[in-house]
């Protein structure tokens, strides 16, 4: 297909690897921040094209893997009352809580449904006078626009019955607190195209200039990703660290000003916990005072629920790129899509899902 095909070309796949190669002096280790960019690295064998000297570290790109256990727990007892139509995107029904998911839920009763937009849940408050609707807003800052939109037309719409279970988050905290690590390996990182696409670049420049670490904003094709690698690899052996767009075709530095805006108006920066990192300052979005009628968790009283990870699932490491999926003792065995122990084997972005699919395992 056109637009497609023509970033999947083998041979200009084949002649930036071996670019790559050629200007690649020491080990270098670059962490992608998107699952798209995993899955496409793990489909693609974009990481056996490499020289061995180059190490691509898998971040924490998948932001239905970062939410927090208790934050899935959170959800499951929501969507469980009566009297709640519990909304949500396909990709969190099979994430496992401490005891079940929302598919179960569904199962068991619990009015549970897919919707393919947070304004298909307005629509549903509108339809639905008498129900509680509660939309679970996951998500990197791509998809916070379209919930801010949905709570922004809730509150114009004069919506009593509408909800949300906020659980957006922001990358480049997260980036930092991977760079502040006293074990640090990440030495360049690859930024998440589609987040730049609403957020720009802007905010990463004092990220590379603070941490001395070149970053480079990439789309999620095979050229795009050995072409960002390189951009990286130039910056790495020059000694340079700054900012790059190899996704100008996507990305304007200033990003997308609407979506900011809307993303402004209703939410405001917050703490937020990840799932394998622990609470990250100022690396969430939290709906503002104005809108505080629409907290789901203020409805609910579901604020102060706190569980535990289990010690068994050791997606944290992965998500934190300090071990491969198939390093986890679990994995492929009492690990699986069908029976996952944790985020990243059952979603659609998760490490450990496209190591599945895509590498062999036992």
């Amino acid at each position: 297909m056109k637009y497609l095909d023509e970033y999947r070309d083998a041979a200009g796949s084949h002649k930036l690897a071996r670019e790559i190669a050629r200007i690649t002096t020491r080990p270098w280790s670059i962490m992608e921040t998107c699952g798209g960019q995993t899955h496409a690295i793990i489909k693609f064998g974009i990481d056996e094209l490499l020289p061995k000297n180059i190490t691509l570290i898998h971040g924490p790109g998948c932001p239905v893997c970062v939410t927090p256990l208790e934050l899935i727990d959170r959800a499951l007892a929501i969507a469980a009352q009566p009297g709640v139509i519990f909304c949500s995107f396909g990709d969190m029904l099979r994430v496992p809580g401490s005891n079940r998911d929302l598919l179960s839920v569904k199962a068991g009763g619990g009015d549970v449904r897919i919707v393919y937009s947070p304004l298909d849940a307005v629509k549903l408050a509108e339809q639905n006078p008498g129900k509680a609707v509660v939309f679970f807003g996951v998500g990197f800052e791509t998809t916070a626009p379209a919930t801010a939109m949905a709570v922004y037309q809730a509150a114009r719409k004069g919506l009593k019955n509408f909800f949300l279970l906020a659980s957006h988050v922001l990358v480049p905290p997260a980036m930092e607190a991977i760079l502040r690590s006293p074990d640090r390996r990440v030495q360049g990182f690859l930024a998440a195209g589609h987040v730049c696409a609403v957020m720009g670049w802007e905010e990463y420049i004092p990220i590379a200039a603070k941490y001395h670490v070149p970053i480079v904003v990439t789309g999620f094709e095979p050229l795009d990703i050995l072409q960002g690698v390189l951009m990286c690899v130039r910056q790495l052996e020059s000694g340079r660290a700054e900012v790059e767009n190899q996704y100008s075709r996507a990305v304007r530095r200033e990003g997308n000003r609407p979506a900011q805006q809307i993303v402004g108006e209703v939410f405001q920066v917050t703490p937020r916990k990840w799932r394998g990192i622990g609470e990250i300052p100022q690396s969430g979005l939290g709906l503002r005072e104005a809108y505080a009628a629409f907290d789901a968790e203020r409805k609910f009283g579901l604020g102060d629920l706190r569980v535990e990870e289990p010690s068994e699932c050791l997606s944290g490491l992965v998500l934190q790129g300090r071990i491969k999926p198939h390093e986890c003792p679990a994995f492929g065995a009492r690990c699986t899509p069908e029976h996952p122990l944790g985020a990243t084997m059952v979603s659609s972005e998760g490490t450990c899902a496209a190591y599945y699919r895509y590498r062999p395992h036992p």
